[in-house]
């Protein structure tokens, strides 16, 4: 863990964060540190586990719950279910934030800290870990709440309650988040694209690169050449990079140019898959 303090939060009346917690008990040794206020704190080195009744998206004061509880933390992961329409089973990680409207927590147009290296990791090991054929793996684009100040992922169990109850699903997710650590690969945010983010799923798996946050298609459609370089240099900041990944076949051509020439004139640089390095065994 390259000694950082990592808090993990989960929450009670999110069945596969409580069943995370479960399988995190199971496997590791960890200290009851007592109560703050409505919130429950285990440790175990220099890894929290910080149990609340609420719900995660919804929490908009964890750094102040952190601080009053006396501890002090370096990045912070959320476990959580994911809801979908599709009730599609899936094991995901996203970064949080805003583009636009805060309809599901956060800030409105406002993007929390990323943790690229981690949970680009995160990634990789439940590809890695995952026996379960049935499931869908693959990162999410940024979306939802809450506001933090620490760098930040989700990684969910999904997509509806016959999925959310799986123990299996849990117990890998369990086995990622104690083996999961950074790397020093570069840091890219991914522009363009579905929700699933399938191409920059696709690259992080093959390539030595990190992806922060990401900006789909859905925030790019009808957005002012303005937006846009606000969208990109926000989740740049946020990601503390200035390389740009972009799903150009997901675009019509003359968006992509128009997109890519907006990127380079507000200082930000394109890379595709041959600027990158194969991961060994990819």
């Amino acid at each position: 863990m390259i000694g950082k303090r990592r808090l993990l939060i989960c929450s009670e009346t999110d069945i596969p964060s409580v069943n995370m917690k479960s399988q995190l008990l199971k496997k590791r040794d960890w200290e009851d540190v007592g109560r703050h206020g409505n919130n429950s704190f285990l440790t175990n080195g220099k890894t929290i586990m910080m149990t609340t009744p609420d719900l995660h998206i919804r929490i908009e004061d964890v750094d102040q719950r952190i601080a009053d509880a006396g501890f002090a933390v370096d990045e912070v992961v959320f476990m959580s279910r994911h809801s979908a329409a599709s009730g599609e089973a899936s094991l995901t990680v996203h970064p949080i934030g805003n583009f636009r409207e805060n309809k599901f927590g956060g800030r409105e147009r406002m993007l929390v800290r990323s943790n690229p290296a981690l949970m680009s990791d995160a990634l990789r090991k439940i590809v890695r870990y995952n026996d379960l054929s049935d499931f869908r793996v693959c990162f999410e684009v940024t979306h939802h709440g809450p506001w933090l100040d620490k760098p930040t992922f989700f990684i969910e169990i999904g997509s509806d309650e016959r999925n959310w109850g799986n123990e299996a699903a849990a117990g890998i997710l369990s086995d990622v988040i104690l083996d999961m650590e950074p790397n020093d690969y570069d840091v890219a945010v991914g522009v363009g694209g579905g929700h699933y983010a399938p191409r920059f799923t696709e690259v992080a798996l093959s390539f030595e690169i990190n992806f922060g946050h990401m900006l789909p298609n859905y925030h790019l459609e009808g957005s002012s050449d303005e937006d846009i370089v606000r969208m990109v240099k926000d989740a740049c900041e946020a990601s503390d990079t200035r390389l740009v990944y972009m799903h150009r076949k997901s675009l019509r051509p003359a968006e992509e140019k128009r997109i890519s020439e907006l990127i380079r004139s507000a200082g930000f640089e394109l890379i595709t898959s041959a600027d990158l390095e194969r991961i060994n065994g990819s």
